[in-house]
């Protein structure tokens, strides 16, 4: 269990970027694994969801996740009527509180939202095409819709993947750089054909560019931590049929 130091400032904010361990699932799922897409069993991965409601303080059924799909749609919340369990998108804004929201990663960047003067809670699923295709900038943009002041909203980014360990072809490179010739930076060349890429660094650039100024950073890299993290990645290398999710859940009382 991770948590952010900015958030825990706040006495109405309960949160956690939770890990892979103190769940009941087996095998490559050991032992947390909170992806009902996984090929786990899903009375297993029901019982560690419950698990993580516990532990975060809310009722069972009040944990909220999405089915998510790498898209740029951001869920909105207004009332109790609204609330919905695994609608399809990629982020979820909310002023409800005693509602845990959360997201499911294996490699992609778990990002927590609050802004402690309109009291309200946010949480986006962001891998590369999410961050590429305007996800975060969509769910700041419903904070501020929301009528949220930039300079209270404080972003947490959590563990993802490192970029030693996000080798990516020309043809991925390619689709970042014909968008913008600058985020040629989050490239770094290792081969005619290879690159690794800098997710987080990109993240980070994509809050900054929306003038986020209070941004903090769980240095975690889900690939290399495999005690602590499920990978995708990591799991498609060693040729594992499937890979466990980890789980990271915010809510406001």
């Amino acid at each position: 269990m991770f948590y952010s130091k900015k958030l825990k400032k706040f006495k109405n904010i309960k949160h956690c970027f939770f890990s892979r361990k103190n769940g009941f699932s087996k095998g490559h799922y050991s032992s947390l694994n909170c992806g009902l897409g996984s090929g786990d069993k899903k009375e297993i991965v029901l019982k560690n969801l419950n698990l993580v409601s516990n532990k975060i303080g809310c009722k069972d059924g009040e944990l909220i996740t999405l089915n998510q799909i790498h898209s740029n749609k951001v869920i909105y919340f207004e009332n109790a009527s609204s609330i919905g369990n695994k609608l399809t998108g990629d982020a979820i804004v909310t002023k409800i509180k005693n509602v845990a929201i959360g997201i499911i990663t294996a490699d992609c960047a778990p990002i927590l939202l609050y802004d402690h003067s309109k009291k309200t809670i946010g949480c986006i699923h962001s891998g590369w095409r999410g961050a590429l295709n305007g996800v975060i900038k969509n769910a700041v943009k419903k904070f501020e819709e929301l009528n949220s002041n930039i300079d209270n909203l404080i972003a947490v980014v959590g563990p993802c993947i490192g970029k030693e360990n996000y080798e990516v072809k020309i043809d991925f490179y390619e689709s970042f750089v014909s968008r913008n010739l600058k985020y040629e930076k989050f490239f770094k060349k290792i081969s005619n054909e290879k690159y690794i890429f800098d997710l987080r660094g990109f993240i980070n650039n994509e809050i900054s560019v929306l003038n986020i100024k209070n941004i903090e950073n769980i240095e975690i890299d889900t690939f290399a931590e495999k005690e602590f993290f499920y990978s995708y990645r990591r799991s498609s290398r060693n040729n594992e049929q499937n890979y466990g999710r980890c789980i990271s859940v915010i809510l406001m009382t």
